[in-house]
């Protein structure tokens, strides 16, 4: 049994107002054992494609490798539009040692209500997965839960969006569809993208992420 650990600190700082709550990077990020274009950073696989969707939204024009370069080109973006990154599992075990958030057992959590109290600026957690199992939402919905706190929904429509009251202040959830090449299947699936592919033959699964992220980031 593999013990996978969350190689990253959180990334909070005094003036964050969002946060992006994942789960966990592939474990050769735990492991040491990188890629040359990963980012030893949150979010920094080479296959992932949060950054590439970010860089597309603010032109940011990053470099993808694994460099001190790369990792400061992120913070200071972040700083700048004062997001902050709080991944909400702490670690887990894996029989087979992959990336699959299904994969995941006997899983422990960061205390993330817990940085929203220290954090008191936070008005908005970003998911990069919805309510399927062992997604960020899933175990957010569990820690609610937990604490008997009401988690109200606003919005059923992709990217959806929820609200609940802690720590007397109303905190906005929207859940994206994940960065993770692992969810083209469910995009390919979808009512809308169908439709959009079918007027737009060139259409692609990066294109509707990229719609969705940009309602998001871009507002």
């Amino acid at each position: 049994m593999f013990l996978h650990k969350h190689p990253h600190e959180v990334f909070l700082f005094k003036n964050c107002t969002r946060i992006i709550v994942g789960t966990l990077p592939p474990p050769r990020f735990s492991t040491g054992e990188l890629k040359t274009k990963d980012v030893n950073f949150c979010y920094g696989s080479s296959e992932g494609l949060l950054w590439l969707l970010l860089d597309k939204i603010y032109d940011l024009k990053l470099s993808y490798e694994n460099s001190k370069e790369a990792i400061t080109q992120r913070k200071v973006f972040l700083k700048k539009e004062r997001i902050g990154i709080c991944d909400i599992v702490a670690s887990c075990q894996r029989e087979k040692i992959d990336a699959s958030d299904l994969g995941m057992k006997n899983v422990v959590l960061r205390d993330i209500l817990g940085y929203l109290k220290e954090y008191k600026k936070i008005d908005t957690l970003i998911f990069t997965g919805g309510n399927s199992k062992n997604g960020p939402e899933y175990f957010f919905r569990k820690v609610l839960k937990e604490k008997k706190i009401s988690f109200q929904n606003l919005s059923s429509t992709v990217p959806k969006v929820h609200q609940f009251f802690y720590d007397k202040r109303i905190i906005k959830t929207i859940s994206l569809t994940s960065p993770s090449n692992a969810a083209n299947r469910y995009i390919g699936s979808t009512k809308l993208y169908k439709e959009k592919k079918a007027h737009n033959t060139k259409y692609s699964s990066l294109d509707f992420r990229l719609e969705q992220y940009k309602k998001v980031f871009d507002a």
